[in-house]
């Protein structure tokens, strides 16, 4: 029996390995490249950011495929065995169907640890990090911000169109200043500008060339003939606070990034809808990893037959 152990152990290792990196790759690497490559071809993103952000998702992606991978895995093998009539020669010699899957459940097991390790410690903690990389390079290289035919909504009360980008030089820019309702009380259009980054000040200069604005009463947004339409001016600068972006995005909180210690305490300290997602974040957590054995169950049967 050690050695059908070892054989069946192999099997399912070798092919859960291919399996989950696979669908690593196929499903997770595949849609990072799909978002990212836009950005670094029209926001100027350095390249080596790219590893970067694959590694801190790579965690959050591996809770899903190392159960797709097993499931896959116990299907190739089994299904092979059943194919073969080795399970048949097996059942033959008096080995049981739960003597033949003591092996898969070992490695059922600690598939189970290992994604309830990534789900509760590592996934959290790499998708905080991921945050602070984005927020990093929007601090440290702010005008990766800025692209081509996009809305750039990252600043608080501000909306900015840019048409079209050449290094630090944009055209048809329109600017949307927003009070607290996000409604737009005023409304700049330039046919050019260029961008100067100012970080010892914390800031963006906005160098705007050929623009005009309109602005709605502050006391009546609503009426549309309070419109009052502003100078034409041949050149502006338009100061775009980085300090306000990163308080901005320090104060945004995901659960998904939280620590067990820092759900914990919304149970006791948060308001009972703080305390209902923290629960169910929870419950999330260590539920999800299970999803191994329930795979493992399943998978089984519908390999064997």
């Amino acid at each position: 029996m050690k050695l059908i152990d070892r054989f069946l152990s192999r099997e399912l290792l070798v092919n859960l390995a291919f399996a989950v990196a696979v669908l690593s790759l196929v499903l997770v690497v595949g849609n990072i490249f799909r978002r990212l490559l836009p950005l670094l071809v029209n926001h100027d993103v350095p390249a080596e950011y790219l590893l970067t952000f694959i590694a801190y998702v790579l965690p959050f992606s591996l809770i899903f495929t190392i159960p797709w991978g097993l499931l896959t895995a116990i299907l190739l093998v089994f299904g092979r065995l059943s194919a073969d009539n080795e399970l048949i020669a097996l059942r033959a010699t008096g080995v049981s169907i739960p003597r033949i899957c003591y092996s898969l459940a070992v490695i059922a097991v600690a598939c189970t640890g290992i994604c309830l390790w990534l789900n509760v410690s590592v996934a959290p903690a790499a998708q905080q990090k991921l945050r602070n990389t984005i927020l990093t390079l929007a601090t440290s290289n702010p005008m990766a911000l800025f692209g081509s035919d996009q809305v750039i909504d990252q600043f608080p009360g501000r909306k900015i169109y840019v048409g079209k980008k050449q290094g630090n030089r944009l055209e048809n820019i329109i600017v949307f200043e927003t009070n607290e309702t996000q409604m737009p009380m005023r409304v700049t259009h330039a046919r050019s500008g260029t961008l100067e980054v100012d970080l010892p000040n914390q800031q963006i200069l906005m160098h705007l060339y050929n623009a005009r604005y309109q602005q709605r009463d502050e006391k009546d947004p609503y009426n549309l003939h309070a419109v009052r339409d502003g100078i034409n001016m041949a050149e502006g600068t338009l100061p775009i606070s980085l300090e306000e972006l990163y308080q901005k995005e320090k104060r945004r909180t995901s659960r998904s990034a939280m620590s067990i210690e820092q759900l914990m305490e919304q149970l006791h300290t948060g308001d009972k809808r703080e305390q209902s997602a923290s629960r169910t974040e929870i419950s999330k957590r260590f539920s999800f990893p299970f999803a191994c054995l329930a795979f493992a169950l399943i998978a089984v049967p519908l390999g064997i037959t």
